[in-house]
């Protein structure tokens, strides 16, 4: 059997802007820009940038729920990207997402076993007797008791809500959950639950993840390998010890400098590392490397050639042409807060 579930070659999505004046050329939101990733069963992928850098965009282009521009996106040797219409519908039991807001995702006027039940129905899955004790068996395996299915969601507390979005996902029992950050709406304490339940699930069921989140210490914890993205590009991808012991692009260094614990220790890896300034627009990405911008390090060959991913070790990637000159920062083992 083939290792690689998900595979994704040359992903791009682009929206109108409009036009640059009343005569201008048609613009585009280069919002994803040719990302290619491949996913390992029963793996948890990460996806972390900074907000605008596009990874939302990438989680929605899996589940089709925007259009795909250009590239393939492949499920254990099915076209997604390909799928239209009743074919893209029996396909989307096969992959699921759970959404970054507990709040806004489920419908406040259904009780939780039906909103449960909703994708055994759409999909037809099973008797309507069937259906009903799957409900139960999902709401346990959660961590919520049968009588939680008869409440609304406005009865349940927010990490409580999470649990519900997770069995939902489960209920057409797929093979991929796309998770945009799952846990960034709830409190530290809830959120260690919640990934631990993630982790047991993933356990028991064989799940594959592809996690987006911006919270470093969350993928640090999490996944088993991560893409770093800026301005719709993937800048860095690498085992998730790798990439915090020897991260190779100024961005990450600037990510993991931003996220480092309070201190002296930290003060100085900020000063050293994080960058100054907004991202470039993404609807007129520069020439050149688009971390050009902001990066301390640039120089003319940046601003006009754009660097491509190549191995900077087994298994990791990193999109610099300064790689090698610079090497590894001296903050070693980051410590993420």
């Amino acid at each position: 059997m083939n290792d690689v579930l998900l595979d994704v070659t040359n992903l791009t999505v682009r929206f109108p802007a409009g036009r640059a004046g009343p005569f201008g050329p048609r613009r585009h939101v280069h919002a994803v820009d040719g990302v290619s990733f491949q996913v390992r069963r029963a793996s948890t992928f990460g996806i972390v940038g900074q907000s605008g850098s596009g990874k939302s965009t990438v989680a929605l282009a899996l589940m089709r729920l925007v259009g795909i521009s250009g590239g393939d996106v492949t499920l254990d040797g099915m076209p997604l990207s390909a799928l239209r219409g009743d074919a893209l519908r029996r396909a989307r039991r096969d992959f699921q997402m759970v959404f970054q807001d507990p709040y806004a995702s489920l419908d406040p006027r259904r009780r939780a076993g039906a909103l449960i039940r909703e994708p055994l129905d759409l999909l037809e899955i099973g008797s309507p007797a069937e259906r009903e004790a799957e409900v139960l068996r999902l709401l346990s395996q959660v961590g919520l008791p049968a009588e939680a299915g008869r409440l609304f969601p406005h009865q349940f507390s927010g990490g409580q809500r999470q649990r519900l979005c997770i069995a939902r996902a489960l209920a057409s029992r797929p093979r991929l959950v796309v998770c945009d950050e799952p846990v960034s709406a709830l409190d530290v304490a809830v959120q260690a639950q919640i990934l631990n339940l993630m982790r047991r699930l993933q356990r028991q069921l064989g799940l594959t993840y592809v996690f987006i989140s911006h919270d470093l210490a969350v993928v640090q914890h999490l996944c088993d390998e991560v893409a770093v993205m800026y301005l719709g590009q993937v800048v860095e991808q690498a085992p998730t010890h790798r990439l915090f012991a020897a991260p190779r692009h100024p961005y990450t260094w600037s990510l993991i400098a931003a996220a480092a614990s309070h201190g002296a220790a930290g003060q100085a890896m900020r000063r050293r590392h994080l960058t100054p300034g907004e991202p470039p627009s993404p609807i007129d990405p520069p020439p050149g490397c688009r971390f050009s911008v902001q990066c301390p390090h640039v120089t003319a060959r940046c601003r006009t050639e754009a660097p491509h991913l190549r191995p900077a070790a087994e298994g990791h990637l990193a999109a610099c042409h300064r790689m090698e000159e610079l090497g590894v920062p001296d903050f070693g083992l980051a410590e993420v807060a």
